[in-house]
């Protein structure tokens, strides 16, 4: 079941979306520049499928369904294409518009845990620009019209003249870099994990990949061409999960070994070691100037920069 909530309040807001017969891996909104109503969710689950939900009428508007195993990722990305990954090893390239499926990238010999696209970090904040926040930004003004152009603004200026670059990671410890929207061969292989990898992350500049790992490292990566940079060694235990500052000058990753560490992305060193918790820091992302982390210890912390 998905529910949805009104933030300012905590109140649910319509109708409880039911219909995966499994629990459910990721939710991923459309970008506000395709449309501003941001009606429409995609849902992916164990049960092998991915469904697109309009939440205004509280209906499921399409099941895409040709993964023969758990969804365990799903991107909406910025040119109406959505992407999801599997346990069965393969991506697949949908139309969002009908569903149609427009390609199936090959390539992992393991379950694909994780995927990234180069525009996430502006299709998440849409027409908010991180640059000019406050302390505490306050919701964007504005007719729908004005945030729709903002935010399509911003996605142009991020994504270029080239199309949407994807990196995806896998229980086989590699990673691989596509250009999905236009070719279903990898742009390259990323090697040098020795366990299994959990996140993949584009800095907001798209200049290098962060990727985390059962191996105790975060390993750096071109963002263009996939060529490896450096590796990140401190943690003493797996790395969960990672998250990059807004100006993509800091990394941050959360390992099982119950601290976070801030990383120089200039630099490549550590910056600022963060203990505190009592168990695995599992759960956290950032917001432009602060970091929350949560761990297996029930905590959850906010962290100042």
């Amino acid at each position: 079941q998905i529910f949805l909530w009104d933030p300012a309040t905590g109140n649910q807001i319509g109708r409880v979306l039911a219909g995966h017969s499994k629990w459910i891996t990721c939710l991923c909104w459309e970008p506000l520049h395709i449309n501003p109503e941001c009606r429409y969710l995609a849902s992916a689950s164990k049960d092998g499928s991915i469904r697109i939900w309009d939440t205004l009428m509280g209906r499921c508007d399409k099941i895409l369904t040709s993964h023969t195993q758990s969804v365990t990722c799903v991107k909406w990305g910025g040119d109406g294409l959505l992407y999801s990954s599997s346990q069965d090893r393969t991506i697949k390239v949908w139309r969002s518009q009908d569903g149609v499926l427009c390609r199936t990238l090959q390539g992992h010999a393991h379950w694909v845990n994780t995927m990234a696209l180069s525009t996430d970090y502006v299709l998440r904040t849409g027409a908010f620009e991180p640059a000019e926040a406050t302390i505490n930004p306050q919701d964007v003004s504005g007719s729908l019209a004005e945030l729709k152009h903002k935010a399509q603004q911003r996605y142009d200026q991020v994504r270029g003249q080239e199309p949407e670059r994807l990196v995806s990671g896998s229980d086989d410890f590699t990673l691989f870099l596509w250009r999905p929207a236009e070719d279903k061969k990898p742009m390259e292989r990323m090697t040098g994990h020795q366990a299994l990898i959990n996140q993949v992350l584009f800095s907001p500049d798209t200049r290098i990949i962060a990727s985390a790992s059962f191996d105790k490292s975060v390993k750096l990566w071109d963002g263009r061409t996939g060529k490896y940079l450096t590796s990140l060694r401190g943690h003493v235990s797996a790395v969960y999960q990672i998250a990059w500052s807004a100006d993509s000058r800091l990394l941050v990753s959360g390992s099982s070994d119950s601290t976070l560490k801030v990383w120089d992305a200039k630099t490549k060193k550590l910056a600022i070691d963060l203990p505190g918790h009592a168990d695995e820091v599992k759960y956290w992302s950032p917001d432009g100037q602060r970091v929350a982390s949560g761990g297996k210890d029930k905590c959850l912390r906010i962290w100042r920069r």
